[in-house]
């Protein structure tokens, strides 16, 4: 079995960082001609999934779009995901997903288990019912070759009081951000002899347009780990700035676009997805 680091390391490799997001937002919808209902989202997902392989090598569904449908829209969601692992994409199951005990193993089997109706290759998780929540969830992502990204800094700006707090911890040998603490709690999983000089299985969601520094995330904390940055295009990143945002880690970053992409349209889409994925090869190269 091969990991899910090794999978990814191999995609970003090979297609460069450019991860394209899946979000059939009711306007878009409209745009591109389609109905605001599950049969809408079903077709949009699989035109993203289409212009998208090839070209890319991860897409990111956001669930929330397809769960105001009901049981249609998470089939659509099952077929969306199916065509994008078939055409040889990795899946990042955009779910946020987070709480404790069996409730969140019911979590990673539904989204992480082989075989199961909502198979992702990743899954988006939060860590704020505590770090330790989430071990149940990383254990069978790790046995099953998949992967988790734990939400450390996120790019809206209301999560900065939180995730740039200091935590007190009579147990902790230096004063940490919740960002930090995040980020070393769940990163022993990437320390270990399996993925030793490698991309591991855990990842870090940190928005490209945080600023590191002051939210308390220092280069240590995100050694081995996959970086899923929201942020590029519509947000205000852009490729070039990869590099002044992650320094040495660049290369480990999967870079999320959704409207900046989506709003090309049915047309140009495809067009979009290429063009980006240059401009986010280009600078890696230079």
């Amino acid at each position: 079995m091969i990991s899910f680091g090794a999978r990814l390391r191999a995609a970003l490799d090979r297609s460069g960082p450019l991860c394209v997001g899946i979000d059939p937002h009711a306007h878009l919808l409209a745009e591109w001609g389609l109905d605001a209902s599950a049969a809408g989202v079903r077709e949009f997902g699989l035109r993203v999934v289409e212009a998208a392989a090839g070209t890319v090598g991860v897409v990111k569904p956001q669930v929330a779009f397809f769960e105001p449908y009901g049981s249609a829209g998470f089939a659509a969601l099952e077929e969306v995901q199916r065509a994008a692992r078939d055409a040889g994409l990795l899946v990042i199951a955009d779910a946020k997903r987070g709480d404790i005990g069996t409730t969140m193993d019911g979590y990673a089997a539904a989204w992480l288990a082989p075989g199961a109706p909502l198979e992702a290759d990743a899954l988006t998780v939060s860590p704020y019912l505590g770090p330790d929540s989430l071990r149940g969830t990383l254990t069978t992502a790790v046995q099953h070759g998949k992967g988790v990204f734990v939400l450390a800094a996120t790019s809206n700006p209301e999560a900065y009081p939180v995730q740039s707090a200091r935590t007190i911890d009579v147990a902790a040998t230096d004063d940490q951000s919740v960002a930090e603490r995040v980020a070393r709690d769940v990163g022993w999983v990437n320390g270990s002899a399996a993925f030793a000089g490698g991309l591991g299985p855990i990842g870090l969601v940190v928005g490209a347009t945080v600023d590191r520094a002051a939210v308390g995330l220092p280069d240590a904390a995100l050694i081995g780990a996959p970086i899923l940055a929201p942020g590029f295009g519509a947000q205000g990143a852009e490729p070039a700035d990869l590099g002044r945002l992650f320094g040495v880690l660049a290369g480990n970053v999967v870079a999320s676009e959704s409207r900046s992409i989506l709003s090309a349209g049915p047309d140009g889409i495809a067009a979009r997805i290429r063009a980006r994925a240059d401009l986010y090869r280009g600078y890696l190269d230079a």
